[in-house]
């Protein structure tokens, strides 16, 4: 009896820990689900916000644009604080600064204030962002359980993007626009309460030999890559402004690379970028971001300017994308362990590969049932299944020291890549839109411009569709040249996979 009693108190224990875990996972998914929101959210509602606050055409771009600058310029800097400072403790600052940035944002009286609540929802999302992928690294080593984690992690970084989309539309509509911002406020709050229950501490020994040089090199660098890539997108590639940034960016990050070779305690440990797989999961989610983020822009605009969809509509038209990629990423976790990464990432950027080549033949008379929702479900289905071992990829065996910087990198390739894609397409759509009216519409009336002007338009994001995909080409490309080959594991091979991770880990 004595024995059995034993066991039982053992078992209870081992429960209480596996609730421990799943409450931490959620809050890890809840706070990760704020920052792509609100990537996506306002993008349906930004029409309404443009005309209330009588945001200009030149500047509408910033409601997007301060968010992502910031956001991408300070994630190797929140990462590495994460890791010598506190994961939690980072989380939960960025989740209180979180919902104080969305307040601000949702009774902005003019576009300056909104445009700075942006900016400062964007820096308290770069410490949320690393804090809660270290977290769930160093939470999650057991390679079954590991893989369900990041695939509900990616479910709600990929499906985030889409659910941003239908729930801009719902509040817009039913609501106000700014009910996209005051939505963030209780969900952080609720999340940082739960965090302080359900989340342990994890840090790294301090060492007072901060490395202030290369965080300021990085920091700077950044900044100038990501406003370079949104002046791109407003000005031109060619523009001089757009050139200086740009070269600017080189310039420091360059130096930030010397820096860091010579540095006794780096921001951006080398180590975390030459590993080789790790190398082809960041580098593909760095062409993967530059894809999808401009291409849901672009179909938020065909389905909004060329199919005349209200806000509310257009928000549930990307509902098939998000439980595509929900349903995607379940399967892609129970898959993980026994086909490996390799297999799963080729499978998905194929798909994704497929369902935009769909988009490519789009037209003004297309309707979403024929030509919209098949591409949706494909792509969906796609970038789940490349999502979460792209993710899992990238921080698989990783230094419990460096999980916050590597972390960080994740998200900085997604950042950055989609600043990139935004800048890259616009310019594409725009240039393919002037050509088709200037071959089209010369020498003819007035009338006869306008009843081209719809058919230009939907040109030029076809353009910008045939460049996405070209992008996920150069994913799938650099996934089958740099990861390896992984063989089938047996339930023994990956237990013992799963001690050597920890070991490691350790």
């Amino acid at each position: 009896m004595a024995v059995i009693d034993v066991e039982a108190r053992a078992a209870r224990g081992t429960n209480r820990i596996d609730r421990k875990r799943f409450w931490a996972l959620v809050v890890i998914a809840a706070a990760q689900l704020m920052i792509v929101l609100d990537t996506s959210v306002i993008i349906v509602a930004l029409p309404s916000a443009q005309r209330a606050l009588h945001i200009s055409v030149a500047d509408r771009q910033w409601v997007l644009s301060a968010y992502t600058l910031v956001f991408g310029t300070l994630l190797l800097l929140g990462g590495r604080l994460a890791d010598y400072l506190g994961r939690r403790r980072m989380l939960l600052i960025g989740l209180l600064g979180f919902a104080t940035a969305s307040a601000l944002g949702g009774l902005a009286q003019d576009s300056a204030m909104l445009f700075g609540a942006r900016a400062l929802q964007g820096a308290f999302a770069a410490l949320m962002a690393p804090a809660s992928l270290s977290l769930l690294t160093v939470t999650f080593t057991e390679a079954r359980e590991r893989a369900r984690a990041f695939g509900v992690y990616s479910a709600v970084a990929g499906g985030g993007v889409a659910i941003g989309l239908v729930l801009g539309g719902t509040l817009t509509d039913l609501a106000s626009w700014r009910w996209t911002l005051l939505i963030n406020v209780p969900i952080a709050l609720v999340a940082a309460v739960a965090a302080r229950r359900v989340l342990t501490e994890s840090r790294v020994e301090s060492s007072s030999n901060y490395d202030l040089r290369g965080a300021t090199l990085v920091t700077a660098g950044m900044f100038l890559l990501v406003y370079g890539f949104t002046t791109a997108g407003t000005d031109g590639w060619g523009a001089t402004g757009t050139v200086a940034l740009l070269a600017g960016a080189a310039v420091s990050l360059s130096a930030f690379v010397m820096t860091e070779l010579r540095a006794t305690n780096p921001i951006l440990p080398l180590r975390v970028i030459l590993d080789r797989q790790r190398a082809g999961a960041f580098l593909s989610s760095f062409f993967v971001g530059i894809a999808m983020l401009g291409t849901f822009l672009f179909l938020t605009f065909f389905l909004q300017a060329t199919q005349h969809y209200s806000a509310l509509k257009t928000g549930f038209a990307f509902l098939p994308l998000s439980v595509g990629f929900i349903l995607g990423a379940a399967v892609a976790s129970t898959l993980l362990p026994r086909v490996g990464p390799r297999t799963l990432m080729l499978t998905g950027l194929v798909l994704t590969t497929a369902g935009l080549l769909l988009f490519t033949r789009l037209g003004v008379t297309s309707t979403f049932v024929s030509s919209v929702l098949p591409a949706e479900i494909v792509i969906s289905l796609g970038l789940a299944l490349a999502f979460v071992p792209m993710n899992s990829t990238a921080l698989i065996g990783i230094r419990q020291h460096d999980a916050g910087v590597a972390s960080a990198l994740v998200n900085a390739t997604q950042q950055v890549g989609g600043s990139l894609g935004i800048a890259l397409l616009n310019t594409v759509a725009s240039s393919a839109a002037a050509g088709y009216l200037a071959a089209h519409a010369r020498g003819l009336g007035r009338a006869a411009t306008e009843r081209v002007l719809p058919i230009a338009t939907v040109h030029g994001y076809t353009r910008a569709f045939e460049v996405s995909t070209v992008m996920v080409v150069v994913a799938l490309v650099l996934t089958a040249a740099l990861l390896r080959r992984a063989p089938r594991l047996g339930a023994g091979e990956i237990a013992e996979l799963d001690g050597e991770l920890v070991s490691e880990a350790a």
